[in-house]
């Protein structure tokens, strides 16, 4: 035992701490471990597969470290940012059932595991770690450290030069006019029998004293009213015309009382009164939940049975269905209507911008605007954050469509401005999830797709995915098509889905300098380097001066090992963009050319 404690510095601490027990076997099972075992990683360098960094860890270790009650582990982490983070990926332990004898080696316990850990730019580079370890197995068993060891460096990051170009993003257009001139149509329902104006449930008159008091430049008015078929109404035959002089009486008394821009005598007056229209009657018997064979019954009798119109009414009352038409049908022909034509001053653009603010601040009422309006007043304003408040209310007020789509773009506008990265991420959720709203209200294509690019800018890719699908079901046009199933295959790639990515590339324009870089990238993945070149030479037909092509070629030339393409293609990317020169000094798919002259020279 001292003979293995001048070995194990770190047992000797423990043991003169009182943590290690001066009996323990742990030891003799670390020394007994790492005398011989091996810990291989495939692949070599770690390589990202979509979002995942994926590997597989084959540990072989001597039988005769075995001891009961103890067990050796093997803890594997990835420690990046020069040191400052370190995450844990999992864990390698030699208990029974977990492991196998080698086949070729039976004096050597193997171990053989795939394990992923989610990729992200500032993992690259790293490195794999083991940290060797022998434990007690007993609860609260004490624990003996032995060195870490590296394993593999990471990450090479070749399937994340996929290559998206977002389609322009801009607001929805607003237009409003400043004239607010129109017509205000009011209409207003009596009592049976009767030509009173009620002042209750079914009525206008709150509105139209509104109307009146706004003191809106009135041209003409135009009424009209009528009366159902029944008895009541239909003894009288001037009700309806008693019923349209109530009417304009009303107004023209409202208007001495409280309007000061409009005169009686300059108003235009025309009235008309509807006396035993049957056309009126049928109409809304087709408007209405009857049955479509109750409905002809009606046509039929009221068109094709001869008689008197009382007559014909008082058939009505042997339907089986009469008491829907006297509770539904006769008080709606019990109507009168107000229509008013009238011109407003004109609202100007700082008026508009000006009660907007004070909608968003909760000064003074929404309806101060129209919902066009309110949204038009976002376009007065150069600031994100102004327009965002306004989307906002207009959102709250009126749930519009259009409401929800431009605060989702108002809100990735703001995320390019932004540095932080969560701040970045939590701008781009937010504007999914309202272009999710507004798609959900206007179901199309086009607003699906925004949807799916809102959802691939935040890194949620299932989503996007899934708003990709959506975005292609419900059809386009053939541009806006192409378009999906392009970043669609981008996606896909990003995913680590090759196949799948080919198979959307196939539906949109194989000429597209998108789609020639991301079927290029993908020969890359599959091995096909010869066949990359070639495409990636046709995407330098399109953009001569484009550097990622050449950095792509560069890459391409790596993986076949040759060092003069290699360092061509390099010098080429860095004379058209010097950042490429520092990435390639990260880049592991150049490894073997790091420190050679060629290498160096080209990123001068």
């Amino acid at each position: 035992m001292p003979h293995l404690l001048r070995l194990l510095p770190g047992a000797a601490a423990l043991l003169a701490a009182g943590l290690l027990p001066a009996c323990s076997p742990l030891p003799n099972v670390l020394k007994a471990a790492q005398n011989g075992q091996s810990i291989t990683v495939a692949p070599p360098v770690l390589e990202s597969s979509g979002q995942q960094v994926r590997f597989e860890v084959t540990a072989k270790v001597p039988v005769a470290h075995l001891r009961k009650g103890a067990a050796y582990n093997i803890a594997l982490s990835y420690r990046y940012q020069n040191g400052l983070r370190e995450d844990t990926v999992g864990r390698l332990t030699f208990l029974t059932g977990e492991y196998v004898y080698d086949e070729q080696q039976k004096n050597m316990l193997v171990i053989r595991r795939e394990f992923t850990f989610p990729y992200a730019p500032q993992k690259s580079p790293g490195e794999l770690l083991a940290r060797p370890d022998a434990r007690l197995t007993k609860p609260n068993g004490a624990r003996l450290k032995g060195p870490e060891q590296v394993l593999a460096r990471g990450i090479v990051t070749t399937s994340q030069l996929v290559v998206r170009q977002d389609s322009l993003l801009t607001l929805l257009p607003e237009t409003v006019s400043n004239d607010r001139s129109g017509t205000r149509v009011l209409p207003f329902y009596f009592d049976a029998g009767k030509a009173e104006i009620r002042n209750f449930l079914g009525t206008n008159v709150a509105a139209l004293e509104d109307f009146i008091e706004a003191n809106q430049r009135t041209e003409k008015v135009t009424i009209v009213a009528g009366h159902s078929p029944d008895s009541l109404d239909r003894r009288d035959p001037r009700l309806p015309d008693r019923r349209v002089q109530a009417l304009a009486n009303y107004f023209k008394k409202r208007v001495s009382e409280s309007a000061y821009l409009n005169k009686v005598s300059d108003i235009d007056f025309e009235t008309e009164a509807y006396r035993r229209r049957w056309d009126l009657f049928l109409s809304k018997v087709q408007q209405s939940a009857l049955k479509p064979a109750q409905i002809d019954s009606v046509v039929l009798l009221i068109n094709d049975s001869p008689g008197s119109f009382a007559e014909k009414e008082k058939r009505l009352h042997a339907l089986s269905f009469f008491d829907y038409l006297e509770q539904y049908i006769y008080p709606v022909l019990r109507f009168g209507t107000v229509s008013v034509r009238y011109t407003a001053p004109k609202r100007y653009d700082s008026e508009v911008y000006l009660l907007s603010k004070k909608i968003v601040e909760k000064q003074t009422e929404a309806d101060a605007l129209t919902p066009e309006e309110l949204r038009y007043s976002a376009s007065l304003t150069p600031l994100l954050a102004e327009k965002q408040r306004i989307f906002e209310t207009a959102v709250a007020t009126t749930g519009a469509w259009q409401a929800y789509y431009n605060l989702g773009a108002v809100l990735l506008m703001r995320s390019e401005k932004e540095t932080n990265p969560k701040v970045i991420r939590a701008y781009q959720r937010r504007a999914a999830v309202n272009f999710t709203l507004a798609a959900h209200r206007n179901p199309t294509s086009e607003l699906f797709y925004r949807v799916a690019t809102a959802y691939h800018r935040a890194h949620d890719l299932p989503e996007a995915r899934q708003s990709y699908d959506y975005a292609i079901k419900l059809g386009g046009t053939p541009a806006m098509l192409s378009k999906a199933f392009a970043d669609k295959a981008a996606l896909e790639i990003e995913m680590g889905q090759p196949d799948e990515a080919l198979r959307s590339l196939s539906y949109s324009n194989p000429r597209s300098y998108q789609n020639i870089m991301n079927r290029a990238l993908i020969y890359v993945l599959k091995g096909n380097y010869p066949g990359a070149a070639a495409i990636y030479e046709e995407a330098l037909a399109l953009r001569p001066q484009e550097p990622l092509v050449y950095y792509s070629l560069a890459v391409t030339a790596a993986r076949q090992h040759n060092e003069a393409a290699t360092a061509a293609h390099l010098r080429r990317a860095v004379q058209l963009d010097r950042s490429y020169a520092n990435r390639a000094v990260e880049d592991l798919e150049f490894r073997e050319f790091t420190k050679g002259k060629k290498f160096l020279e080209a990123l001068r």
